[in-house]
């Protein structure tokens, strides 16, 4: 399974039209297409996003015992492939056939929720049980003050370094602000003829560069979704990108390749830095093994804000849904602190519960000195502090387009800062 999920999903393409269709029904003519299971036997629905074959069988010694300790409640699981949940969904909802608990971003999941699509959850979820979960994490699933969705497990960015290189430019230790990576860029590319790191500019792959800016001090949208990012702290946040391509310290191909190829850029050596979740260590250790042995782990990088993210998936409900009640039921039974412990240890994620976070797998020890070790560690420290960057607005895929497409303009010297910046507000605030 490719768990890390986010940099893909956070940025789904919403097909206005088409969901302006699916939904302009109201929500009042959402249904659930659960079925009764039996005399007596209530049948729950549970969508997931390509956990199978991996972990089949957590998911049915789990249900088992759902089952178990709820007589009269049945649950069928129906994991449905990355690429065919958005559509998915949303035709589900449009037949009246939705499932009755549903595994989704929150980004996607509050393009819905705008629309009243699901169970507003704090008439269902006790205020005490609220508190169990991380509150910048629980607050990445509300909308206008309304908890949508139930937080599960989570991934956040690190920094994966070549020690060797690093010690080759004559630098002591990574950059930790997105300063002091432009500060030793430089020094790096002239020591060694490599680039500091890669960061991608494609607005399908990864929402990277956006977040960059939330981390400067930069605001995206105000309070009535009017681009707010024409100011001096945005344009900073362009002129950043353009003078690193500029002055050839980024890989040409952060216009036109994903994160994906980051990754090979670094397992070859090529970069020194590398962002990325911590799913990604055994792939490096697996596919470069000489790279792996010099690699250590950093903090991921931020702004003059200090804040870092965190991508999130959580379980949402079909407000209309008539087996409502046992199917947060099962949700908070499938998020709860024992249940996310071990689904974090079997997918290497993190849970959104403070107690399975302060379980001692995640915190330091003499005895967890790998790679991945140290990256779970770290990973798990940040989480305290994290929260969802992009704000949950619906076209967020259009502003994103609208600041990559100019961003790279500037970058090509096909536009002035100043225009590009003020193009990409302007597209932003005139979307159809």
């Amino acid at each position: 399974m490719n768990i890390r999920i986010w940099k893909q999903l956070s940025v789904f393409t919403l097909l206005g039209l088409f969901l302006s269709w699916l939904i302009s029904c109201s929500s009042a003519n959402i249904g659930s297409g659960v079925q009764q299971s039996g005399a007596g036997s209530t049948e729950v629905e549970f969508w997931t996003m390509q956990l199978q074959p991996q972990f089949t069988d957590y998911f049915q010694h789990l249900i088992a015992t759902f089952e178990t300790e709820n007589p009269g409640v049945k649950v069928r699981w129906v994991d449905v492939p990355w690429t065919a949940m958005q559509s998915k969904i949303l035709t589900s909802i449009s037949a009246k056939t939705a499932p009755d608990v549903v595994n989704l971003n929150p980004d996607f999941a509050s393009q819905l929720a705008g629309r009243h699509v699901w169970l507003n959850l704090d008439d269902k979820v006790q205020k005490s049980v609220r508190s169990t979960y991380l509150p910048n994490i629980w607050k990445a699933s509300t909308l206008n003050g309304k908890s949508f969705g139930i937080p599960w497990y989570l991934t956040t960015q690190l920094t994966v370094y070549n020690t060797e290189l690093l010690h080759q430019a004559g630098i002591s230790h990574p950059p930790v602000t997105y300063a002091e990576l432009a500060t030793v860029a430089q020094q790096i590319k002239q020591k060694t003829g490599k680039y500091v790191f890669f960061i991608t500019l494609v607005p399908e792959d990864s929402a990277e560069v956006l977040e960059s800016f939330v981390q400067m001090g930069v605001n995206l949208v105000d309070e009535r979704g009017s681009a707010a990012f024409n100011t001096p702290q945005g344009k900073a946040a362009f002129q950043y990108w353009v003078d690193l391509y500029k002055k050839g310290l980024l890989p040409q191909e952060v216009l036109t390749q994903g994160h994906r190829h980051g990754i090979e850029l670094y397992q070859a050596g090529e970069t020194v830095l590398l962002s990325t979740g911590s799913e990604s260590i055994n792939t490096i250790a697996k596919n470069a093994p000489a790279i792996a042995k010099v690699s250590a782990i950093a903090p991921q990088l931020t702004g003059e804000t200090g804040k870092k993210s965190v991508a999130v998936m959580d379980l949402v409900i079909p407000h209309n849904s008539d087996r409502a009640n046992a199917a947060v039921q099962f949700a908070l039974f499938v998020t709860n602190n024992q249940n996310q412990l071990t689904f974090a240890k079997a997918a290497n994620v993190l849970p959104s519960t403070i107690q399975a976070l302060n379980n001692s797998y995640f915190q330091p020890s003499p005895t967890q000195d790998t790679l991945a070790d140290k990256a779970r560690i770290i990973s798990a420290s940040q989480m305290k502090q994290a929260e969802v960057l992009i704000p949950t607005i619906k076209d967020l895929n259009l502003l994103q387009k609208a600041i990559y497409e100019n961003l790279q303009a500037a970058m090509l010297g096909e536009k002035t800062v100043d225009q590009a910046i003020a193009d990409a507000a302007q597209e932003w605030n005139q979307r159809g």
